[in-house]
């Protein structure tokens, strides 16, 4: 068995490792704690060298112990893609977009749910739920599918319609909800006793984000273990910020890597922008505007760990119009990447901080494509998803 512990990401109180409930009781995140110390003299990079390219070649990294748990299709080892050409037109060192719409499930999403759903597999959970925006649900249904866990997700009814009904296909059962994710995340909570239900929304189990960490050790081995100078990363939920910023840490302490971390900047939408509120102590907005994409989380689970990522890496945050990301979508078209609304604010924030002066001439720079544009085609393949309100919904339609 690995040794592993949890940390509270706000107090510094140490628990023993567990699968769910991911709260202290301070209010702070639970995450997962490693023998740092031990791995530093028995892990070593070069280990890596030999190994299979996927997420997993990083498994003395992640939570699960036993081997034979280990649901994978695949996932990770995206590519790193140089764009030397806008490295002449744009006031930047170097430019890299993280290729991560070619993960098994088209999205990011692949790499958290792959260990998400191993825990839930090595713990011997039956059923699996999960409040979303579209590509956590279809990566839940995909690997849920995989491991023979039932899955049941539930997503916001104006969601892209190819995103939810690839859900029923991975044999998911599927509901639209009538409002937001935390809507959904509430019909979850309320039904979580009597369903057996494990939650596996943001924050609320260790492995999400344990997945969402491996994009940052696979960059920094993709630099040659260095660090870029700036990181520009979507964010809704955030769980890929705290992987990544928590990968950096776990890196430094095993003396693989040195040097400043990247500052981190977050990208929403406007309509929806949280973290951009919170930084420049904005009045929150009546209602949300923002297009039914992965960035609309109008409550992020732990907005002070975002902010405090933010702040302490000297980073930013800001919010793009839906103008700006349809003309960002075009331009990587023009590329060759087919890429997310979430992926186009990336590049649309890129374009904002080098005409603003705050990006450097001498700056190394990595944008996350997170999805491919497909995903968000108006099109349709026929399934009927029923649409709810509540849980008392969901059971009348079950009885």
């Amino acid at each position: 068995m690995k040794q592993l512990g949890l940390y509270c990401s706000r107090c510094s109180a140490k628990l023993p490792f567990r699968y769910q409930d991911m709260k202290c009781a301070c209010g702070g995140t639970l995450l997962v704690e490693y023998d740092l110390e031990r791995l530093s003299r028995t892990f070593k990079k070069e280990a890596l060298l030999t190994r299979y390219p996927s997420m997993w070649r990083y498994n003395e990294l992640l939570p699960v112990s036993d081997p034979d748990c280990i649901i994978t299709l695949g996932e990770g080892w995206t590519p790193l893609v140089r764009m030397q050409e806008w490295e002449a037109k744009l006031p930047l060192r170097q430019l890299w977009i993280k290729r991560e719409e070619q993960n098994p499930t088209g999205s990011f999403k692949s790499r958290g749910f792959s260990v998400a759903v191993s825990l839930l597999k090595e713990s011997g959970a039956a059923k699996a739920a999960v409040p979303s925006n579209g590509n956590a649900a279809g990566a839940l249904a995909a690997y849920a599918s995989r491991a023979g866990i039932e899955a049941s997700v539930f997503i916001p009814q104006d969601c892209p319609p190819l995103i939810v009904e690839e859900c029923p296909l991975y044999g998911a059962d599927t509901y639209l909800v009538d409002g937001f994710i935390h809507d959904a995340a509430a019909i979850i909570e309320a039904g979580r006793t009597e369903q057996g239900w494990v939650n596996v929304g943001t924050l609320k189990e260790p492995g999400r984000v344990e997945g969402k960490k491996t994009m940052g050790l696979e960059l920094a081995e993709q630099l040659g273990w260095t660090f870029p100078d700036c990181i520009i990363y979507p964010t809704g939920g955030g769980s890929g910020i705290i992987g990544m910023w928590k990968a950096y840490h776990e890196l430094k302490a095993l003396g693989w890597i040195d040097g400043p971390m990247p500052k981190f900047v977050c990208v929403q939408e406007e309509g929806c922008q949280p973290i951009v509120d919170a930084l420049t102590q904005a009045p929150p907005p009546a209602g949300v505007e923002a297009s039914p994409t992965g960035m609309r989380v109008p409550q992020p689970p732990d907005l002070e760990l975002l902010l405090s990522i933010v702040q302490q890496s000297g980073g930013t945050a800001l919010a793009l119009s839906k103008r700006q990301i349809a003309e960002a979508t075009r331009t990587l078209g023009a590329q060759g990447i087919s890429a997310s609304p979430e992926g186009s604010a990336t590049w649309a924030g890129l374009l904002a901080l080098c005409d603003s002066g705050w990006l450097r001439p001498s700056d190394s720079v990595v944008l996350f494509n997170t999805s491919h544009a497909m995903k968000y085609a108006k099109l349709g393949s026929g399934f009927t998803v029923p649409t709810i309100r509540s849980y008392a919904d969901y059971v009348q339609l079950r009885h």
